[in-house]
């Protein structure tokens, strides 16, 4: 590292610029010189790169050469192009037994231990919508217990939070996007983050609360209520039947109180958002290190966004544990190759146009950042949307890139905290998980430090190493995961985010 650049590994024929580099600058001691003005983040031609010759960062291939570029060229859209290349694809070939911290020297944190032993960072009460048609009623019942004076008899619930979204009928039954949605309603219905759940559904719907019961094996209970508006006779009857519900669940919600509990708890969702050409090299690797920490203290950490590890799955595929897992994965890759051809769609329609402005050209070098946020132990298992996970280790979920779907898979699957990095300055809050917003650069977190938690940043700085920030960033987890409010929380965000990934057409 350099005042002006970054180079990250000696097979890479790229620079990564620290700051903008002006046209005619002359970078140190490589006797490159700039032949245009460089934004930072982006990339700069170390050495000239035949037409159609492989661009290597992070000693991957990112892209081919649409052009002949030479020395000091800014290295972007204008002359990158992607085409198919043999990645390799093998299985667990670089598999090693995991360093696990003996139990007596394991992290701990205060959490809520519910009656069937797991573990939630949050207390709260949820109202689940199983349909857009109950989305007003659901958030009609929240809002009775929106102001201070509602709750002030309850101060050790975090609040009362509905669920609405956009789907639910309109859609194939048993398809694929109705199984998502059970799933999720199910994950949600189940989440130690909620000390009682209230689900409202029209009762007319593709998605109806007696399926979501009898499918997912779930029972009404004192902490389970379920209803339907037109059993209940309308919509203002069942908002005061549904208040009510809530009313007589908030005394025993309040008698939860957080005990210690070990780190092996915890349920990390690792997700990125509004990415930048150093969320790569700063906050996507020093949040991989937290996550091993995480695995090592016998907890668990969820890689998703599986459009967004294309291109990087055969690094993912070698660390699998088993075959079996290995193959899933590839099986879900394959899924997504169907999904978007059948849709119109194509896996390279990536970056987004904040991505590229923050110096991302291809997908293939978003996804190798983006997977850096896995860290660097076993792939333990795959799952579909929603499932839940019941693995220790390091999983992954089969998600959308889109962040509010992916996170709410995450969650639903048993995340009970989110870390969240970005380049760009992604706002973003998920109750009733905490949401960890991390910096991938100073300048972003010193001009949103009510948004930002963490400056990964100090790594580009020169002032901190990525084991040093994912040391960091896993003490944070612990203690938010305890009671300490994120940046989010703080704004009173994460009620809106709810967003169950739909597929297939509407009807």
């Amino acid at each position: 590292m350099s005042d002006l650049f970054i180079r990250l590994q000696d097979a890479d024929n790229v620079l990564i610029a620290r700051s903008d580099v002006a046209s005619g600058t002359r970078l140190g001691t490589t006797g490159i010189v700039a032949r245009a003005d460089i934004p930072q983040g982006h990339k700069i031609a170390a050495r000239a790169i035949a037409d159609g010759d492989a661009i290597y960062k992070y000693a991957q291939i990112i892209g081919f050469a649409s052009q002949g570029i030479a020395p000091g060229d800014h290295v972007h859209s204008q002359n990158v192009t992607v085409k198919s290349f043999e990645r390799g694809s093998e299985c667990g070939v670089v598999v090693r037994p995991t360093d696990f911290v003996p139990g007596a020297q394991r992290a701990t944190f205060q959490g809520f231990v519910r009656a069937d032993g797991r573990v939630g960072s949050r207390n709260y009460i949820g109202i689940l919508s199983t349909v857009n048609c109950s989305a007003t009623v659901v958030n009609q019942i929240a809002a009775a217990f929106s102001r201070p004076d509602d709750m002030a008899a309850f101060p050790h619930v975090d609040g009362v939070v509905a669920f609405p979204h956009t789907t639910g009928c309109g859609i194939e039954a048993g398809g694929e996007g109705h199984r998502n949605l059970q799933r999720v309603m199910a994950g949600f219905a189940r989440h130690p983050n909620f000390a009682g759940v209230l689900m409202v559904g029209l009762g007319c719907e593709v998605n109806q609360v007696a399926g979501v019961l009898a499918d997912m094996g779930l029972t009404q209970s004192d902490t389970l209520c379920v209803m339907t508006i037109q059993d209940i006779g309308g919509t203002r009857q069942t908002v005061a039947e549904g208040i009510e519900q809530v009313r007589a669940m908030l005394p025993a919600a309040n008698e939860a109180r957080r005990q210690t509990v070990p780190a092996g708890h915890l349920t990390l969702a690792l997700q990125c958002g509004g990415s930048d050409g150093y969320s790569g090299i700063s906050a996507n690797p020093a949040l991989g290190a937290a996550a091993d920490l995480l695995v090592r203290h016998g907890g668990t950490a969820i890689l998703s966004e599986t459009p967004e590890i294309y291109g990087a799955e055969h690094l993912l595929i070698a660390r699998a544990q088993t075959r079996a897992v290995g193959e899933k994965l590839i099986e879900r890759i394959k899924w997504w190759e169907d999904y978007t051809a059948r849709t119109g769609g194509e896996m390279n329609n990536n970056p987004s146009p904040g991505n590229k402005a923050g110096g991302l050209t291809t997908i293939l070098e978003k996804s190798l950042g983006s997977a850096a946020k896995g860290g660097t132990t076993n792939l333990v298992a795959v799952y579909k949307y929603a499932e839940p996970i019941t693995e220790k280790g390091f999983v992954f979920m089969d998600s959308p890139g889109y962040d509010p779907a992916s996170v709410t898979g995450q969650v639903a699957s048993g995340a009970n905290i989110v870390c969240f990095t970005t380049g760009r300055g992604s706002v973003f809050g998920f109750k009733p998980a905490p949401s960890l917003k991390l910096a991938t650069n100073t300048a972003l977190y010193e001009r949103m430090t009510e948004d930002m938690d963490i400056n990964c940043g100090r790594i580009i700085d020169g002032t901190a190493t990525v084991s040093e920030m994912g040391r960091e960033i896993f003490e944070r987890i612990l203690a938010v995961a305890s009671g300490e409010q994120t940046k989010s929380e703080e704004l009173g965000m994460g009620g809106n985010e709810f967003t169950p990934w739909q597929i297939g057409a509407t009807m």
